[in-house]
């Protein structure tokens, strides 16, 4: 099997106008082990030194990291740098086809049937038969791609569906939440997906390091074929070039790095992202 081979550098860093006195933070800056993924090795480094830090997993089993800064800091920086391989992932369309409505009727609890023609109505027949599964969801991501238009700028983290729907224009977070708004609204389980994107520089020209940015896509879940991840952005399924970081029912949930500081009074803040093929020679800093 052929393997890809990674390495990943992403930077995240706080100045603040006048020095915090405390600071709590949760990340979820660490990449997770799947069949198709195996982490080499991974490091994260935070200045100033902690004075708590602890590693753990959250409910969706995500690597996390908790620390606390006691003591005023102008600045704070969270690097974290990691080696990853990434496997094929299995092809769904190698499963036998089952129906969306079939999906969602797995994971219902079996409740008492009382044999009523309207229980019967919600089943397919001759002339009205199930669609398949996988044909609708990827055509759900192609209808997103198609569209929706990829501007940066036009949304915030905070954005919600129905205005993502009246812009008909946003980012990969938001194209990822519209899609699951979608699927989870006919009953089907689909899951916030965050990580990486390997993307190539324009022909001719060198990788800049610290210019690429973390990515968004879905998972959707059948139970023959498991988990599904797809890109609505990218309008493609997730293959080699995809490097996961953690999962949950939308970004809230998996936010790179996020806390309660004491003081400041004003910051900003600047993030790094260099996905460097293994053994690519040539890339810059930006």
């Amino acid at each position: 099997m052929d393997i890809e081979r990674y390495r990943v550098e992403h930077e995240t860093r706080y100045a603040y106008r006048v020095p915090v006195s405390q600071s709590w933070q949760l990340a979820h800056l660490t990449p997770r082990e799947l069949p198709w993924q195996r982490v080499v090795a991974h490091e994260l480094r935070i200045e100033p030194a902690t004075d708590e830090r602890h590693d753990d997993r959250d409910a969706f089993g995500n690597g996390v990291t908790h620390f606390a800064v006691h003591g005023p800091h102008p600045l704070l920086r969270v690097s974290m740098s990691a080696q990853v391989e990434i496997g094929e992932r299995p092809d769904p369309a190698e499963a036998e086809p089952i129906a969306w409505e079939e999906v969602r009727e797995a994971l219902r609890h079996d409740g008492a049937q009382d044999g009523l023609a309207p229980a019967r109505l919600s089943e397919p027949s001759a002339l009205v038969p199930w669609c398949d599964w996988l044909e609708a969801v990827v055509h759900l991501r192609r209808r997103i791609h198609a569209d929706f238009e990829f501007e940066p700028g036009a949304t915030t983290v905070s954005t919600q569906v129905d205005e993502v729907l009246e812009l008909r224009s946003g980012v990969c977070q938001d194209f990822a939440h519209l899609m699951l708004a979608c699927l989870r609204g006919h009953g089907l389980p689909a899951r916030y997906v965050s990580g990486y994107l390997r993307t190539d520089p324009p022909p001719g020209r060198a990788r800049l390091l610290g210019v690429d940015a973390s990515h968004a896509w879905v998972g959707a879940y059948s139970p023959r074929h498991g988990w599904v991840e797809l890109d609505p952005t990218n309008d493609t399924r997730a293959d080699q070039r995809y490097i996961t970081l953690a999962w949950g029912a939308d970004f809230a949930d998996v936010v790179p790095l996020r806390g309660v500081i004491l003081g400041g009074r004003g910051q900003s803040m600047g993030i790094a992202v260099s996905v460097i093929p293994e053994g690519e020679e040539g890339a810059v800093p930006r």
